[in-house]
C-alpha cells in the first residue's frame, strides 16, 4: 500500500509539472493571428516556425541568445577553473587557516544578490563597464565561483592525501599535481559544476536587466522580458515560442550529460 501511495504521489507531481509544459507547447504552435486571448488546450494549428522567426528576428531575441551562449560557456568554464584552483589551494596546499579561506570564498553564496546591485551599478557606471559584454562576464564569473568552489572542494576532500604525497616524493610540483593528478580524477565533479554554472548564468535575469540594455549585450532572459512587454497583447504565441527556444539549451545539456551530472553530484556529496 505504501508503494502504491508513493507511486501515485510521484505520478501526480509529474502530471502537475507536465501540464504547464503541455500548454506552453500547444500555445507556441498556435498562429498568432488565431489566438483568442485564452490558453488553448487542443492543437489549433502548427505555426511554430513563424512564431520562432518573429521572436528571433523581429523581437531581437537572436542577438541575446548568442550573447547568453557566450556568457554561459565562457563564464562557466572560467568559474570552474578558478574554483578548482581555489579548492586545490584550500585542501592540498599547506596554507595557514584553510577553514577561514573556505568560509571566505563560500560566503559569496550566503548573501542575497540584491544587496550588491546598487554598489555594483555605481561601480560599473564609473568604470565604463555598464552595458558591455566584458562587464557582464566579470560579474558572472565572480558570482559563479563560490558555489562551484563548494562542489569541487567537497569532492577534493574525498581524494586520499597519499596521492599528493607520492607525487611530491617523485619530485612533482604542486602545479603539476593539480593538472596531472587532481583534474583528471575530478572530471565528473568539474563537469557537474560547469552544468550548474551554465544553467545559473543562462537563467539569470536580475543582473541582466540591471547591468545591460542593448540587444547584443543583454542576456536572453532579459530579452525575453522585453519580448513579453512588446507582444503581451498581440502575440502571446510569439512569447511562448521564444520561451520554448530559450529553454532548449539547458534541457538538451542535461539530457546529453545526465550521466556526468549524476556522477559529479554523487562524488561531491560523499
Amino acid at each position: 500500500m505504501g508503494r502504491v501511495v508513493r507511486n501515485l504521489f510521484v505520478a501526480g507531481c509529474v502530471l502537475l509539472w507536465l501540464i504547464p509544459l503541455y500548454l506552453l507547447v500547444v500555445n507556441a504552435l498556435t498562429p498568432s493571428t488565431e489566438y483568442e486571448g485564452r490558453p488553448d488546450w487542443t492543437f489549433q494549428g502548427f505555426d511554430l516556425v513563424d512564431n520562432v522567426r518573429t521572436a528571433w528576428t523581429e523581437a531581437g531575441i537572436g542577438d541575446s541568445f548568442q550573447a547568453s551562449l557566450l556568457y554561459a560557456v565562457v563564464c562557466g568554464l572560467v568559474a570552474v577553473l578558478v574554483a578548482a584552483m581555489a579548492a586545490f589551494a584550500v585542501v592540498v596546499l599547506p596554507i595557514p587557516r584553510p577553514a577561514f579561506w573556505f568560509w571566505l570564498i563560500y560566503s559569496g553564496t550566503l548573501f542575497p544578490l540584491q544587496m550588491f546591485l546598487a554598489p555594483l551599478f555605481g561601480l560599473y557606471a564609473d568604470a565604463d563597464l555598464y552595458d558591455t559584454r566584458l562587464g557582464l562576464m566579470l560579474v558572472y564569473v565572480a558570482w559563479a565561483v563560490p558555489f562551484a568552489f563548494f562542489l569541487i572542494r567537497n569532492q577534493m576532500t574525498t581524494m586520499p592525501p597519499e596521492l599528493t604525497e607520492a607525487a611530491l616524493i617523485d619530485g612533482a610540483s604542486f602545479g603539476r599535481i593539480f593538472w596531472r593528478v587532481h583534474v583528471p580524477l575530478m572530471r565528473a565533479g568539474l563537469g557537474a559544476a560547469f552544468l550548474f554554472q551554465f544553467t545559473a548564468v543562462w537563467n539569470d535575469l536580475l543582473l541582466g536587466i540591471t547591468l545591460s540594455r542593448s540587444a547584443d549585450v543583454q542576456p536572453v532572459m532579459a530579452a525575453l522580458t522585453t519580448l513579453n512587454n512588446a507582444y503581451s497583447s498581440s502575440g502571446p504565441p510569439v512569447i511562448l515560442a521564444g520561451a520554448l527556444v530559450v529553454s532548449a539549451p539547458t534541457l538538451l545539456l542535461f539530457l546529453v550529460f545526465r550521466g556526468l551530472f549524476l556522477r559529479g553530484i554523487t562524488a561531491s556529496t560523499r
